[in-house]
């Protein structure tokens, strides 16, 4: 009854969280992860055990993963980047061939989050407020550029002045011209939400993001605000949605304004904080995947817990390169 996090990179809080959980519930089972280069990975080297796989898109990746997971009794999968989603969420049923169980969402669903455009039409079928997209013939300044698939904030703009674009911006149709919201006005918020095996909401935790680094909360604080029952109330019921998810929504500072940014099927490099403040995902995978349990819907996590990122080390000894 083990688990396994799959390009677990540096997220050692994550391993640390489901070792503690899985320990506390299954005292035998183990926590084990895989990377691409599992020397050079934190979290590997905290993990009860590691693996190295190739690269998600080798042609071997699936029948090398699914031979790590049989041999070493690995019946969960939690994955943790991008790139591996999909191709989880459309091997499922190969997977479950073996006893083997990704937690991970439908490809449908998984598709919608990696295009903006298809997560903006989401929204707005939720009844959620989306930025403009401005065509690139008629926009208006200030704006902000983004691609249509990415992540970590790489290739993103923000545009006050005409001279400030290039002829980049316009021939790359990746790239989306939007309206701009402006920090002075809006806070932004990460929320980590947990879908149960029935695509059913059971706890909205929203982090004021405070400041970013390389992409991920360096500081944040939780806050029960207006968001919980906001999104409770439009997004209770997402088809195709299983576990933990990380949505991005900026609120207004003033007013009762919010809108959607974007949604990660997966867990956020920021969910130590929600962990932290009482929201168990972790547990509660366990509990509905190896025991059955039904998940009862949470809010009596803390509030203005505020979260302080610092560096710190995982010293490897007798270490031969």
């Amino acid at each position: 009854m083990n688990i396994l996090i799959t390009s677990a990179g540096r997220r050692v809080s994550l391993v640390k969280a489901f070792q503690n959980e899985l320990k506390t519930l299954i005292p035998n089972a183990k926590v084990m992860t895989t990377d691409f280069n599992i020397e050079m990975s934190s979290a590997c080297h905290v993990s009860d055990r590691a693996f190295q796989l190739p690269l998600v898109d080798d042609m071997y990746y699936l029948n090398k993963l699914i031979d790590v997971c049989v041999n070493n009794n690995i019946k969960l999968i939690i994955p943790t980047i991008d790139t591996e989603l999909l191709l989880l969420s459309r091997s499922k049923k190969e997977l479950l061939k073996y006893g083997i169980t990704p937690v991970v969402s439908s490809p449908e669903f998984i598709n919608i989050c990696r295009n903006k455009r298809a997560m903006s039409s989401f929204f707005v079928s939720k009844d959620i407020n989306v930025a403009k997209e401005y065509s690139k013939y008629e926009y208006e300044l200030p704006l902000f550029i983004k691609p249509v698939n990415g992540s970590r904030s790489v290739d993103t703009y923000i545009i006050k002045k005409h001279e400030d674009l290039i002829e980049y911006h316009f021939k790359n149709p990746d790239l989306m011209f939007l309206e701009y919201l402006n920090h002075n006005n809006y806070d932004e918020y990460t929320c980590d939400l947990y879908y149960d095996k029935n695509n059913n909401l059971k706890s909205v935790v929203p982090r004021m993001r405070i400041e970013v680094r390389d992409g991920e909360v360096n500081k944040g604080i939780t806050k029960k605000n207006i968001l919980v029952d906001y999104i409770k109330e439009h997004l209770t019921h997402i088809e195709g949605a299983v576990g933990c998810l990380t949505s991005q929504f900026f609120k207004h500072k003033k007013k009762k304004e919010i809108f959607g940014i974007e949604i990660n099927a997966r867990f956020g490099g920021g969910y130590p904080l929600t962990y932290a403040a009482g929201a168990n995902y972790p547990k509660w995978i366990i509990q509905e995947y190896f025991f059955n349990n039904e998940i009862e819907y949470y809010n009596d996590w803390e509030d203005n817990l505020l979260m302080l990122r610092y560096d710190n080390e995982i010293l490897v000894h007798d270490h031969k390169k």
